[in-house]
């Protein structure tokens, strides 16, 4: 059945563009009821459930992308179908974890080319079996016409309890590091770009970061994301700002949907583990950028990077 709303409007009611996604997201999560298994709720990059064995958690990510926000209809549709699935995985591999199954649902205008959805879930099928994903089925409706296509994936994952990594981990004094190089990904990266699954996986086994996350509304909104997690602040070089070709440290932090990872390790550790990351991972570059500190004070950078409200 298809219900109609009426919209409404109000020159003094507060508006989400007013709010901003972060306090948005504070304000709808608060409060909001638990399972018993439930043990990371809001504020990571997925949830942590309890699993039936002691070792073993299971993570529950969502995702969307819409179009004209993540993508445009003149790119290929394979390729945003990898992004939508990638974009999940990269969340699992965030939190130390490997992606398991994911449901997709997408909402359609009725006058969608079918050729164009046979080849999103070709990009979406090439996107699992390179990561080890099962698609385990989902959900499909007509949104109203002139309405942006949506395409949402849920997705399971695990982590062995002692390899989880989240946002909150991080110390005073420790230092900040991002894997592979920031910015320009409106030049198409985004729709190309690789899950730092086998990185992550190498991370908690080799490096243990104390906390972790993926750079996807980039430096500027991610990096104040985990020190508030972490309860510190940060200071970082952008001279040390890994960036790509052409891209300046402006364009690095604020440019977003990098999916590099984002991490925090002892300072001791520093040295010996990028050392042993080079010899495995000789094409993506490991870089110090900062460090943590215990002034929460410092938690802004320049410019701020993608919100999805005030852009």
């Amino acid at each position: 059945m298809a219900i109609k709303s009426k919209s409404f409007s109000s020159s003094t009611a507060e508006t989400v563009a007013g709010t901003g996604e972060d306090l948005l997201v504070r304000r709808l999560t608060r409060g909001l009821p638990q399972s018993s298994r439930t043990l990371t709720g809001p504020g990571d990059d997925c949830a942590v459930i309890g699993g039936c064995r002691k070792t073993e958690l299971t993570l529950f990510k969502a995702d969307a992308i819409i179009q004209d926000v993540h993508f445009t209809m003149d790119a290929d549709a394979a390729r945003i179908g990898w992004k939508a699935l990638c974009r999940a995985i990269s969340d699992i591999a965030a939190m130390g974890g490997e992606p398991q199954e994911a449901l997709i649902t997408l909402g359609l205008p009725r006058q969608t080319l079918t050729s164009w959805v046979e080849r999103l879930y070709l990009g979406i099928r090439r996107a699992a079996r390179r990561y080890g994903c099962g698609i385990a089925g989902g959900e499909t409706s007509s949104v109203p016409d002139g309405a942006p296509v949506m395409i949402s994936v849920a997705m399971l994952g695990t982590v062995e309890r002692r390899a989880l990594c989240l946002r909150s981990g991080g110390r005073a004094g420790d230092v900040l590091c991002v894997t592979g190089r920031l910015g320009g990904s409106l030049r198409g990266r985004h729709l190309d770009f690789t899950p730092r699954l086998a990185e992550a996986r190498w991370l908690v086994k080799e490096a243990r970061p104390t906390a972790m996350m993926d750079l996807s509304d980039g430096l500027a909104s991610d990096l104040p994301r985990l020190a508030a997690a972490s309860g510190t602040g940060f200071r970082i070089d952008q001279t040390l700002l890994p960036c790509q070709p052409g891209c300046s440290p402006e364009q690095a932090m604020g440019d977003g949907e990098d999916y590099e990872l984002l991490l925090t390790l002892p300072a001791k550790r520093l040295t010996r583990v990028q050392r042993a990351w080079c010899k495995v991972f000789p094409r993506v570059p490991l870089t110090c950028i900062g460090a943590l500190t215990g002034d929460t004070r410092e938690r802004t950078l320049p410019g701020g990077g993608w919100d999805h409200f005030r852009q």
